[in-house]
């Protein structure tokens, strides 16, 4: 079992900047992808970015590209989602995320089996 636990939301000025993390604990194999998506009110939960926790491959959202950046330390079982350049559409509830065995497409929320209780980015204009 692997419980996931996000931190490191809060407000911020839009251009600002948040460093979110995610502290797993239990069993993360290398063959895990780990996934950050993100929940505004009255919206779909939607992929952000994920990272294979074996490897350097990494994927984003078109709408973070460029102002995102996950990264991840295996020693300490944590991974992290550096937010530059905020803007207010990115306002939102930010859950960490793992597949146990790439299910195939990192973007579907279908396809992680374990979930962290999400952290609240609110970004101010």
């Amino acid at each position: 079992q692997v419980q996931l636990v996000e931190s490191g939301g809060g407000l911020v000025q839009a251009g600002g900047s948040l460093r979110l993390s995610c502290a797993a604990s239990g069993r993360i194999l290398s063959s895990y992808v780990m996934g950050w998506f993100r929940q505004a009110p009255g919206k779909e939960r939607e992929f952000v970015a994920a990272i294979r926790w074996g490897g350097s491959s990494t994927d984003y959202a078109d709408s973070v590209k460029g102002r995102f950046t996950i990264s991840r330390d295996n020693a300490k079982t944590t991974l992290y989602l550096q937010m530059n350049s905020l803007k207010p559409e990115d306002t939102a509830v930010y859950y960490c995320a793992a597949d146990r065995t790439d299910s195939g497409s990192w973007y579907y929320t279908r396809n992680y089996d374990y979930w962290g209780q999400g952290t609240q980015v609110t970004v101010s204009s």
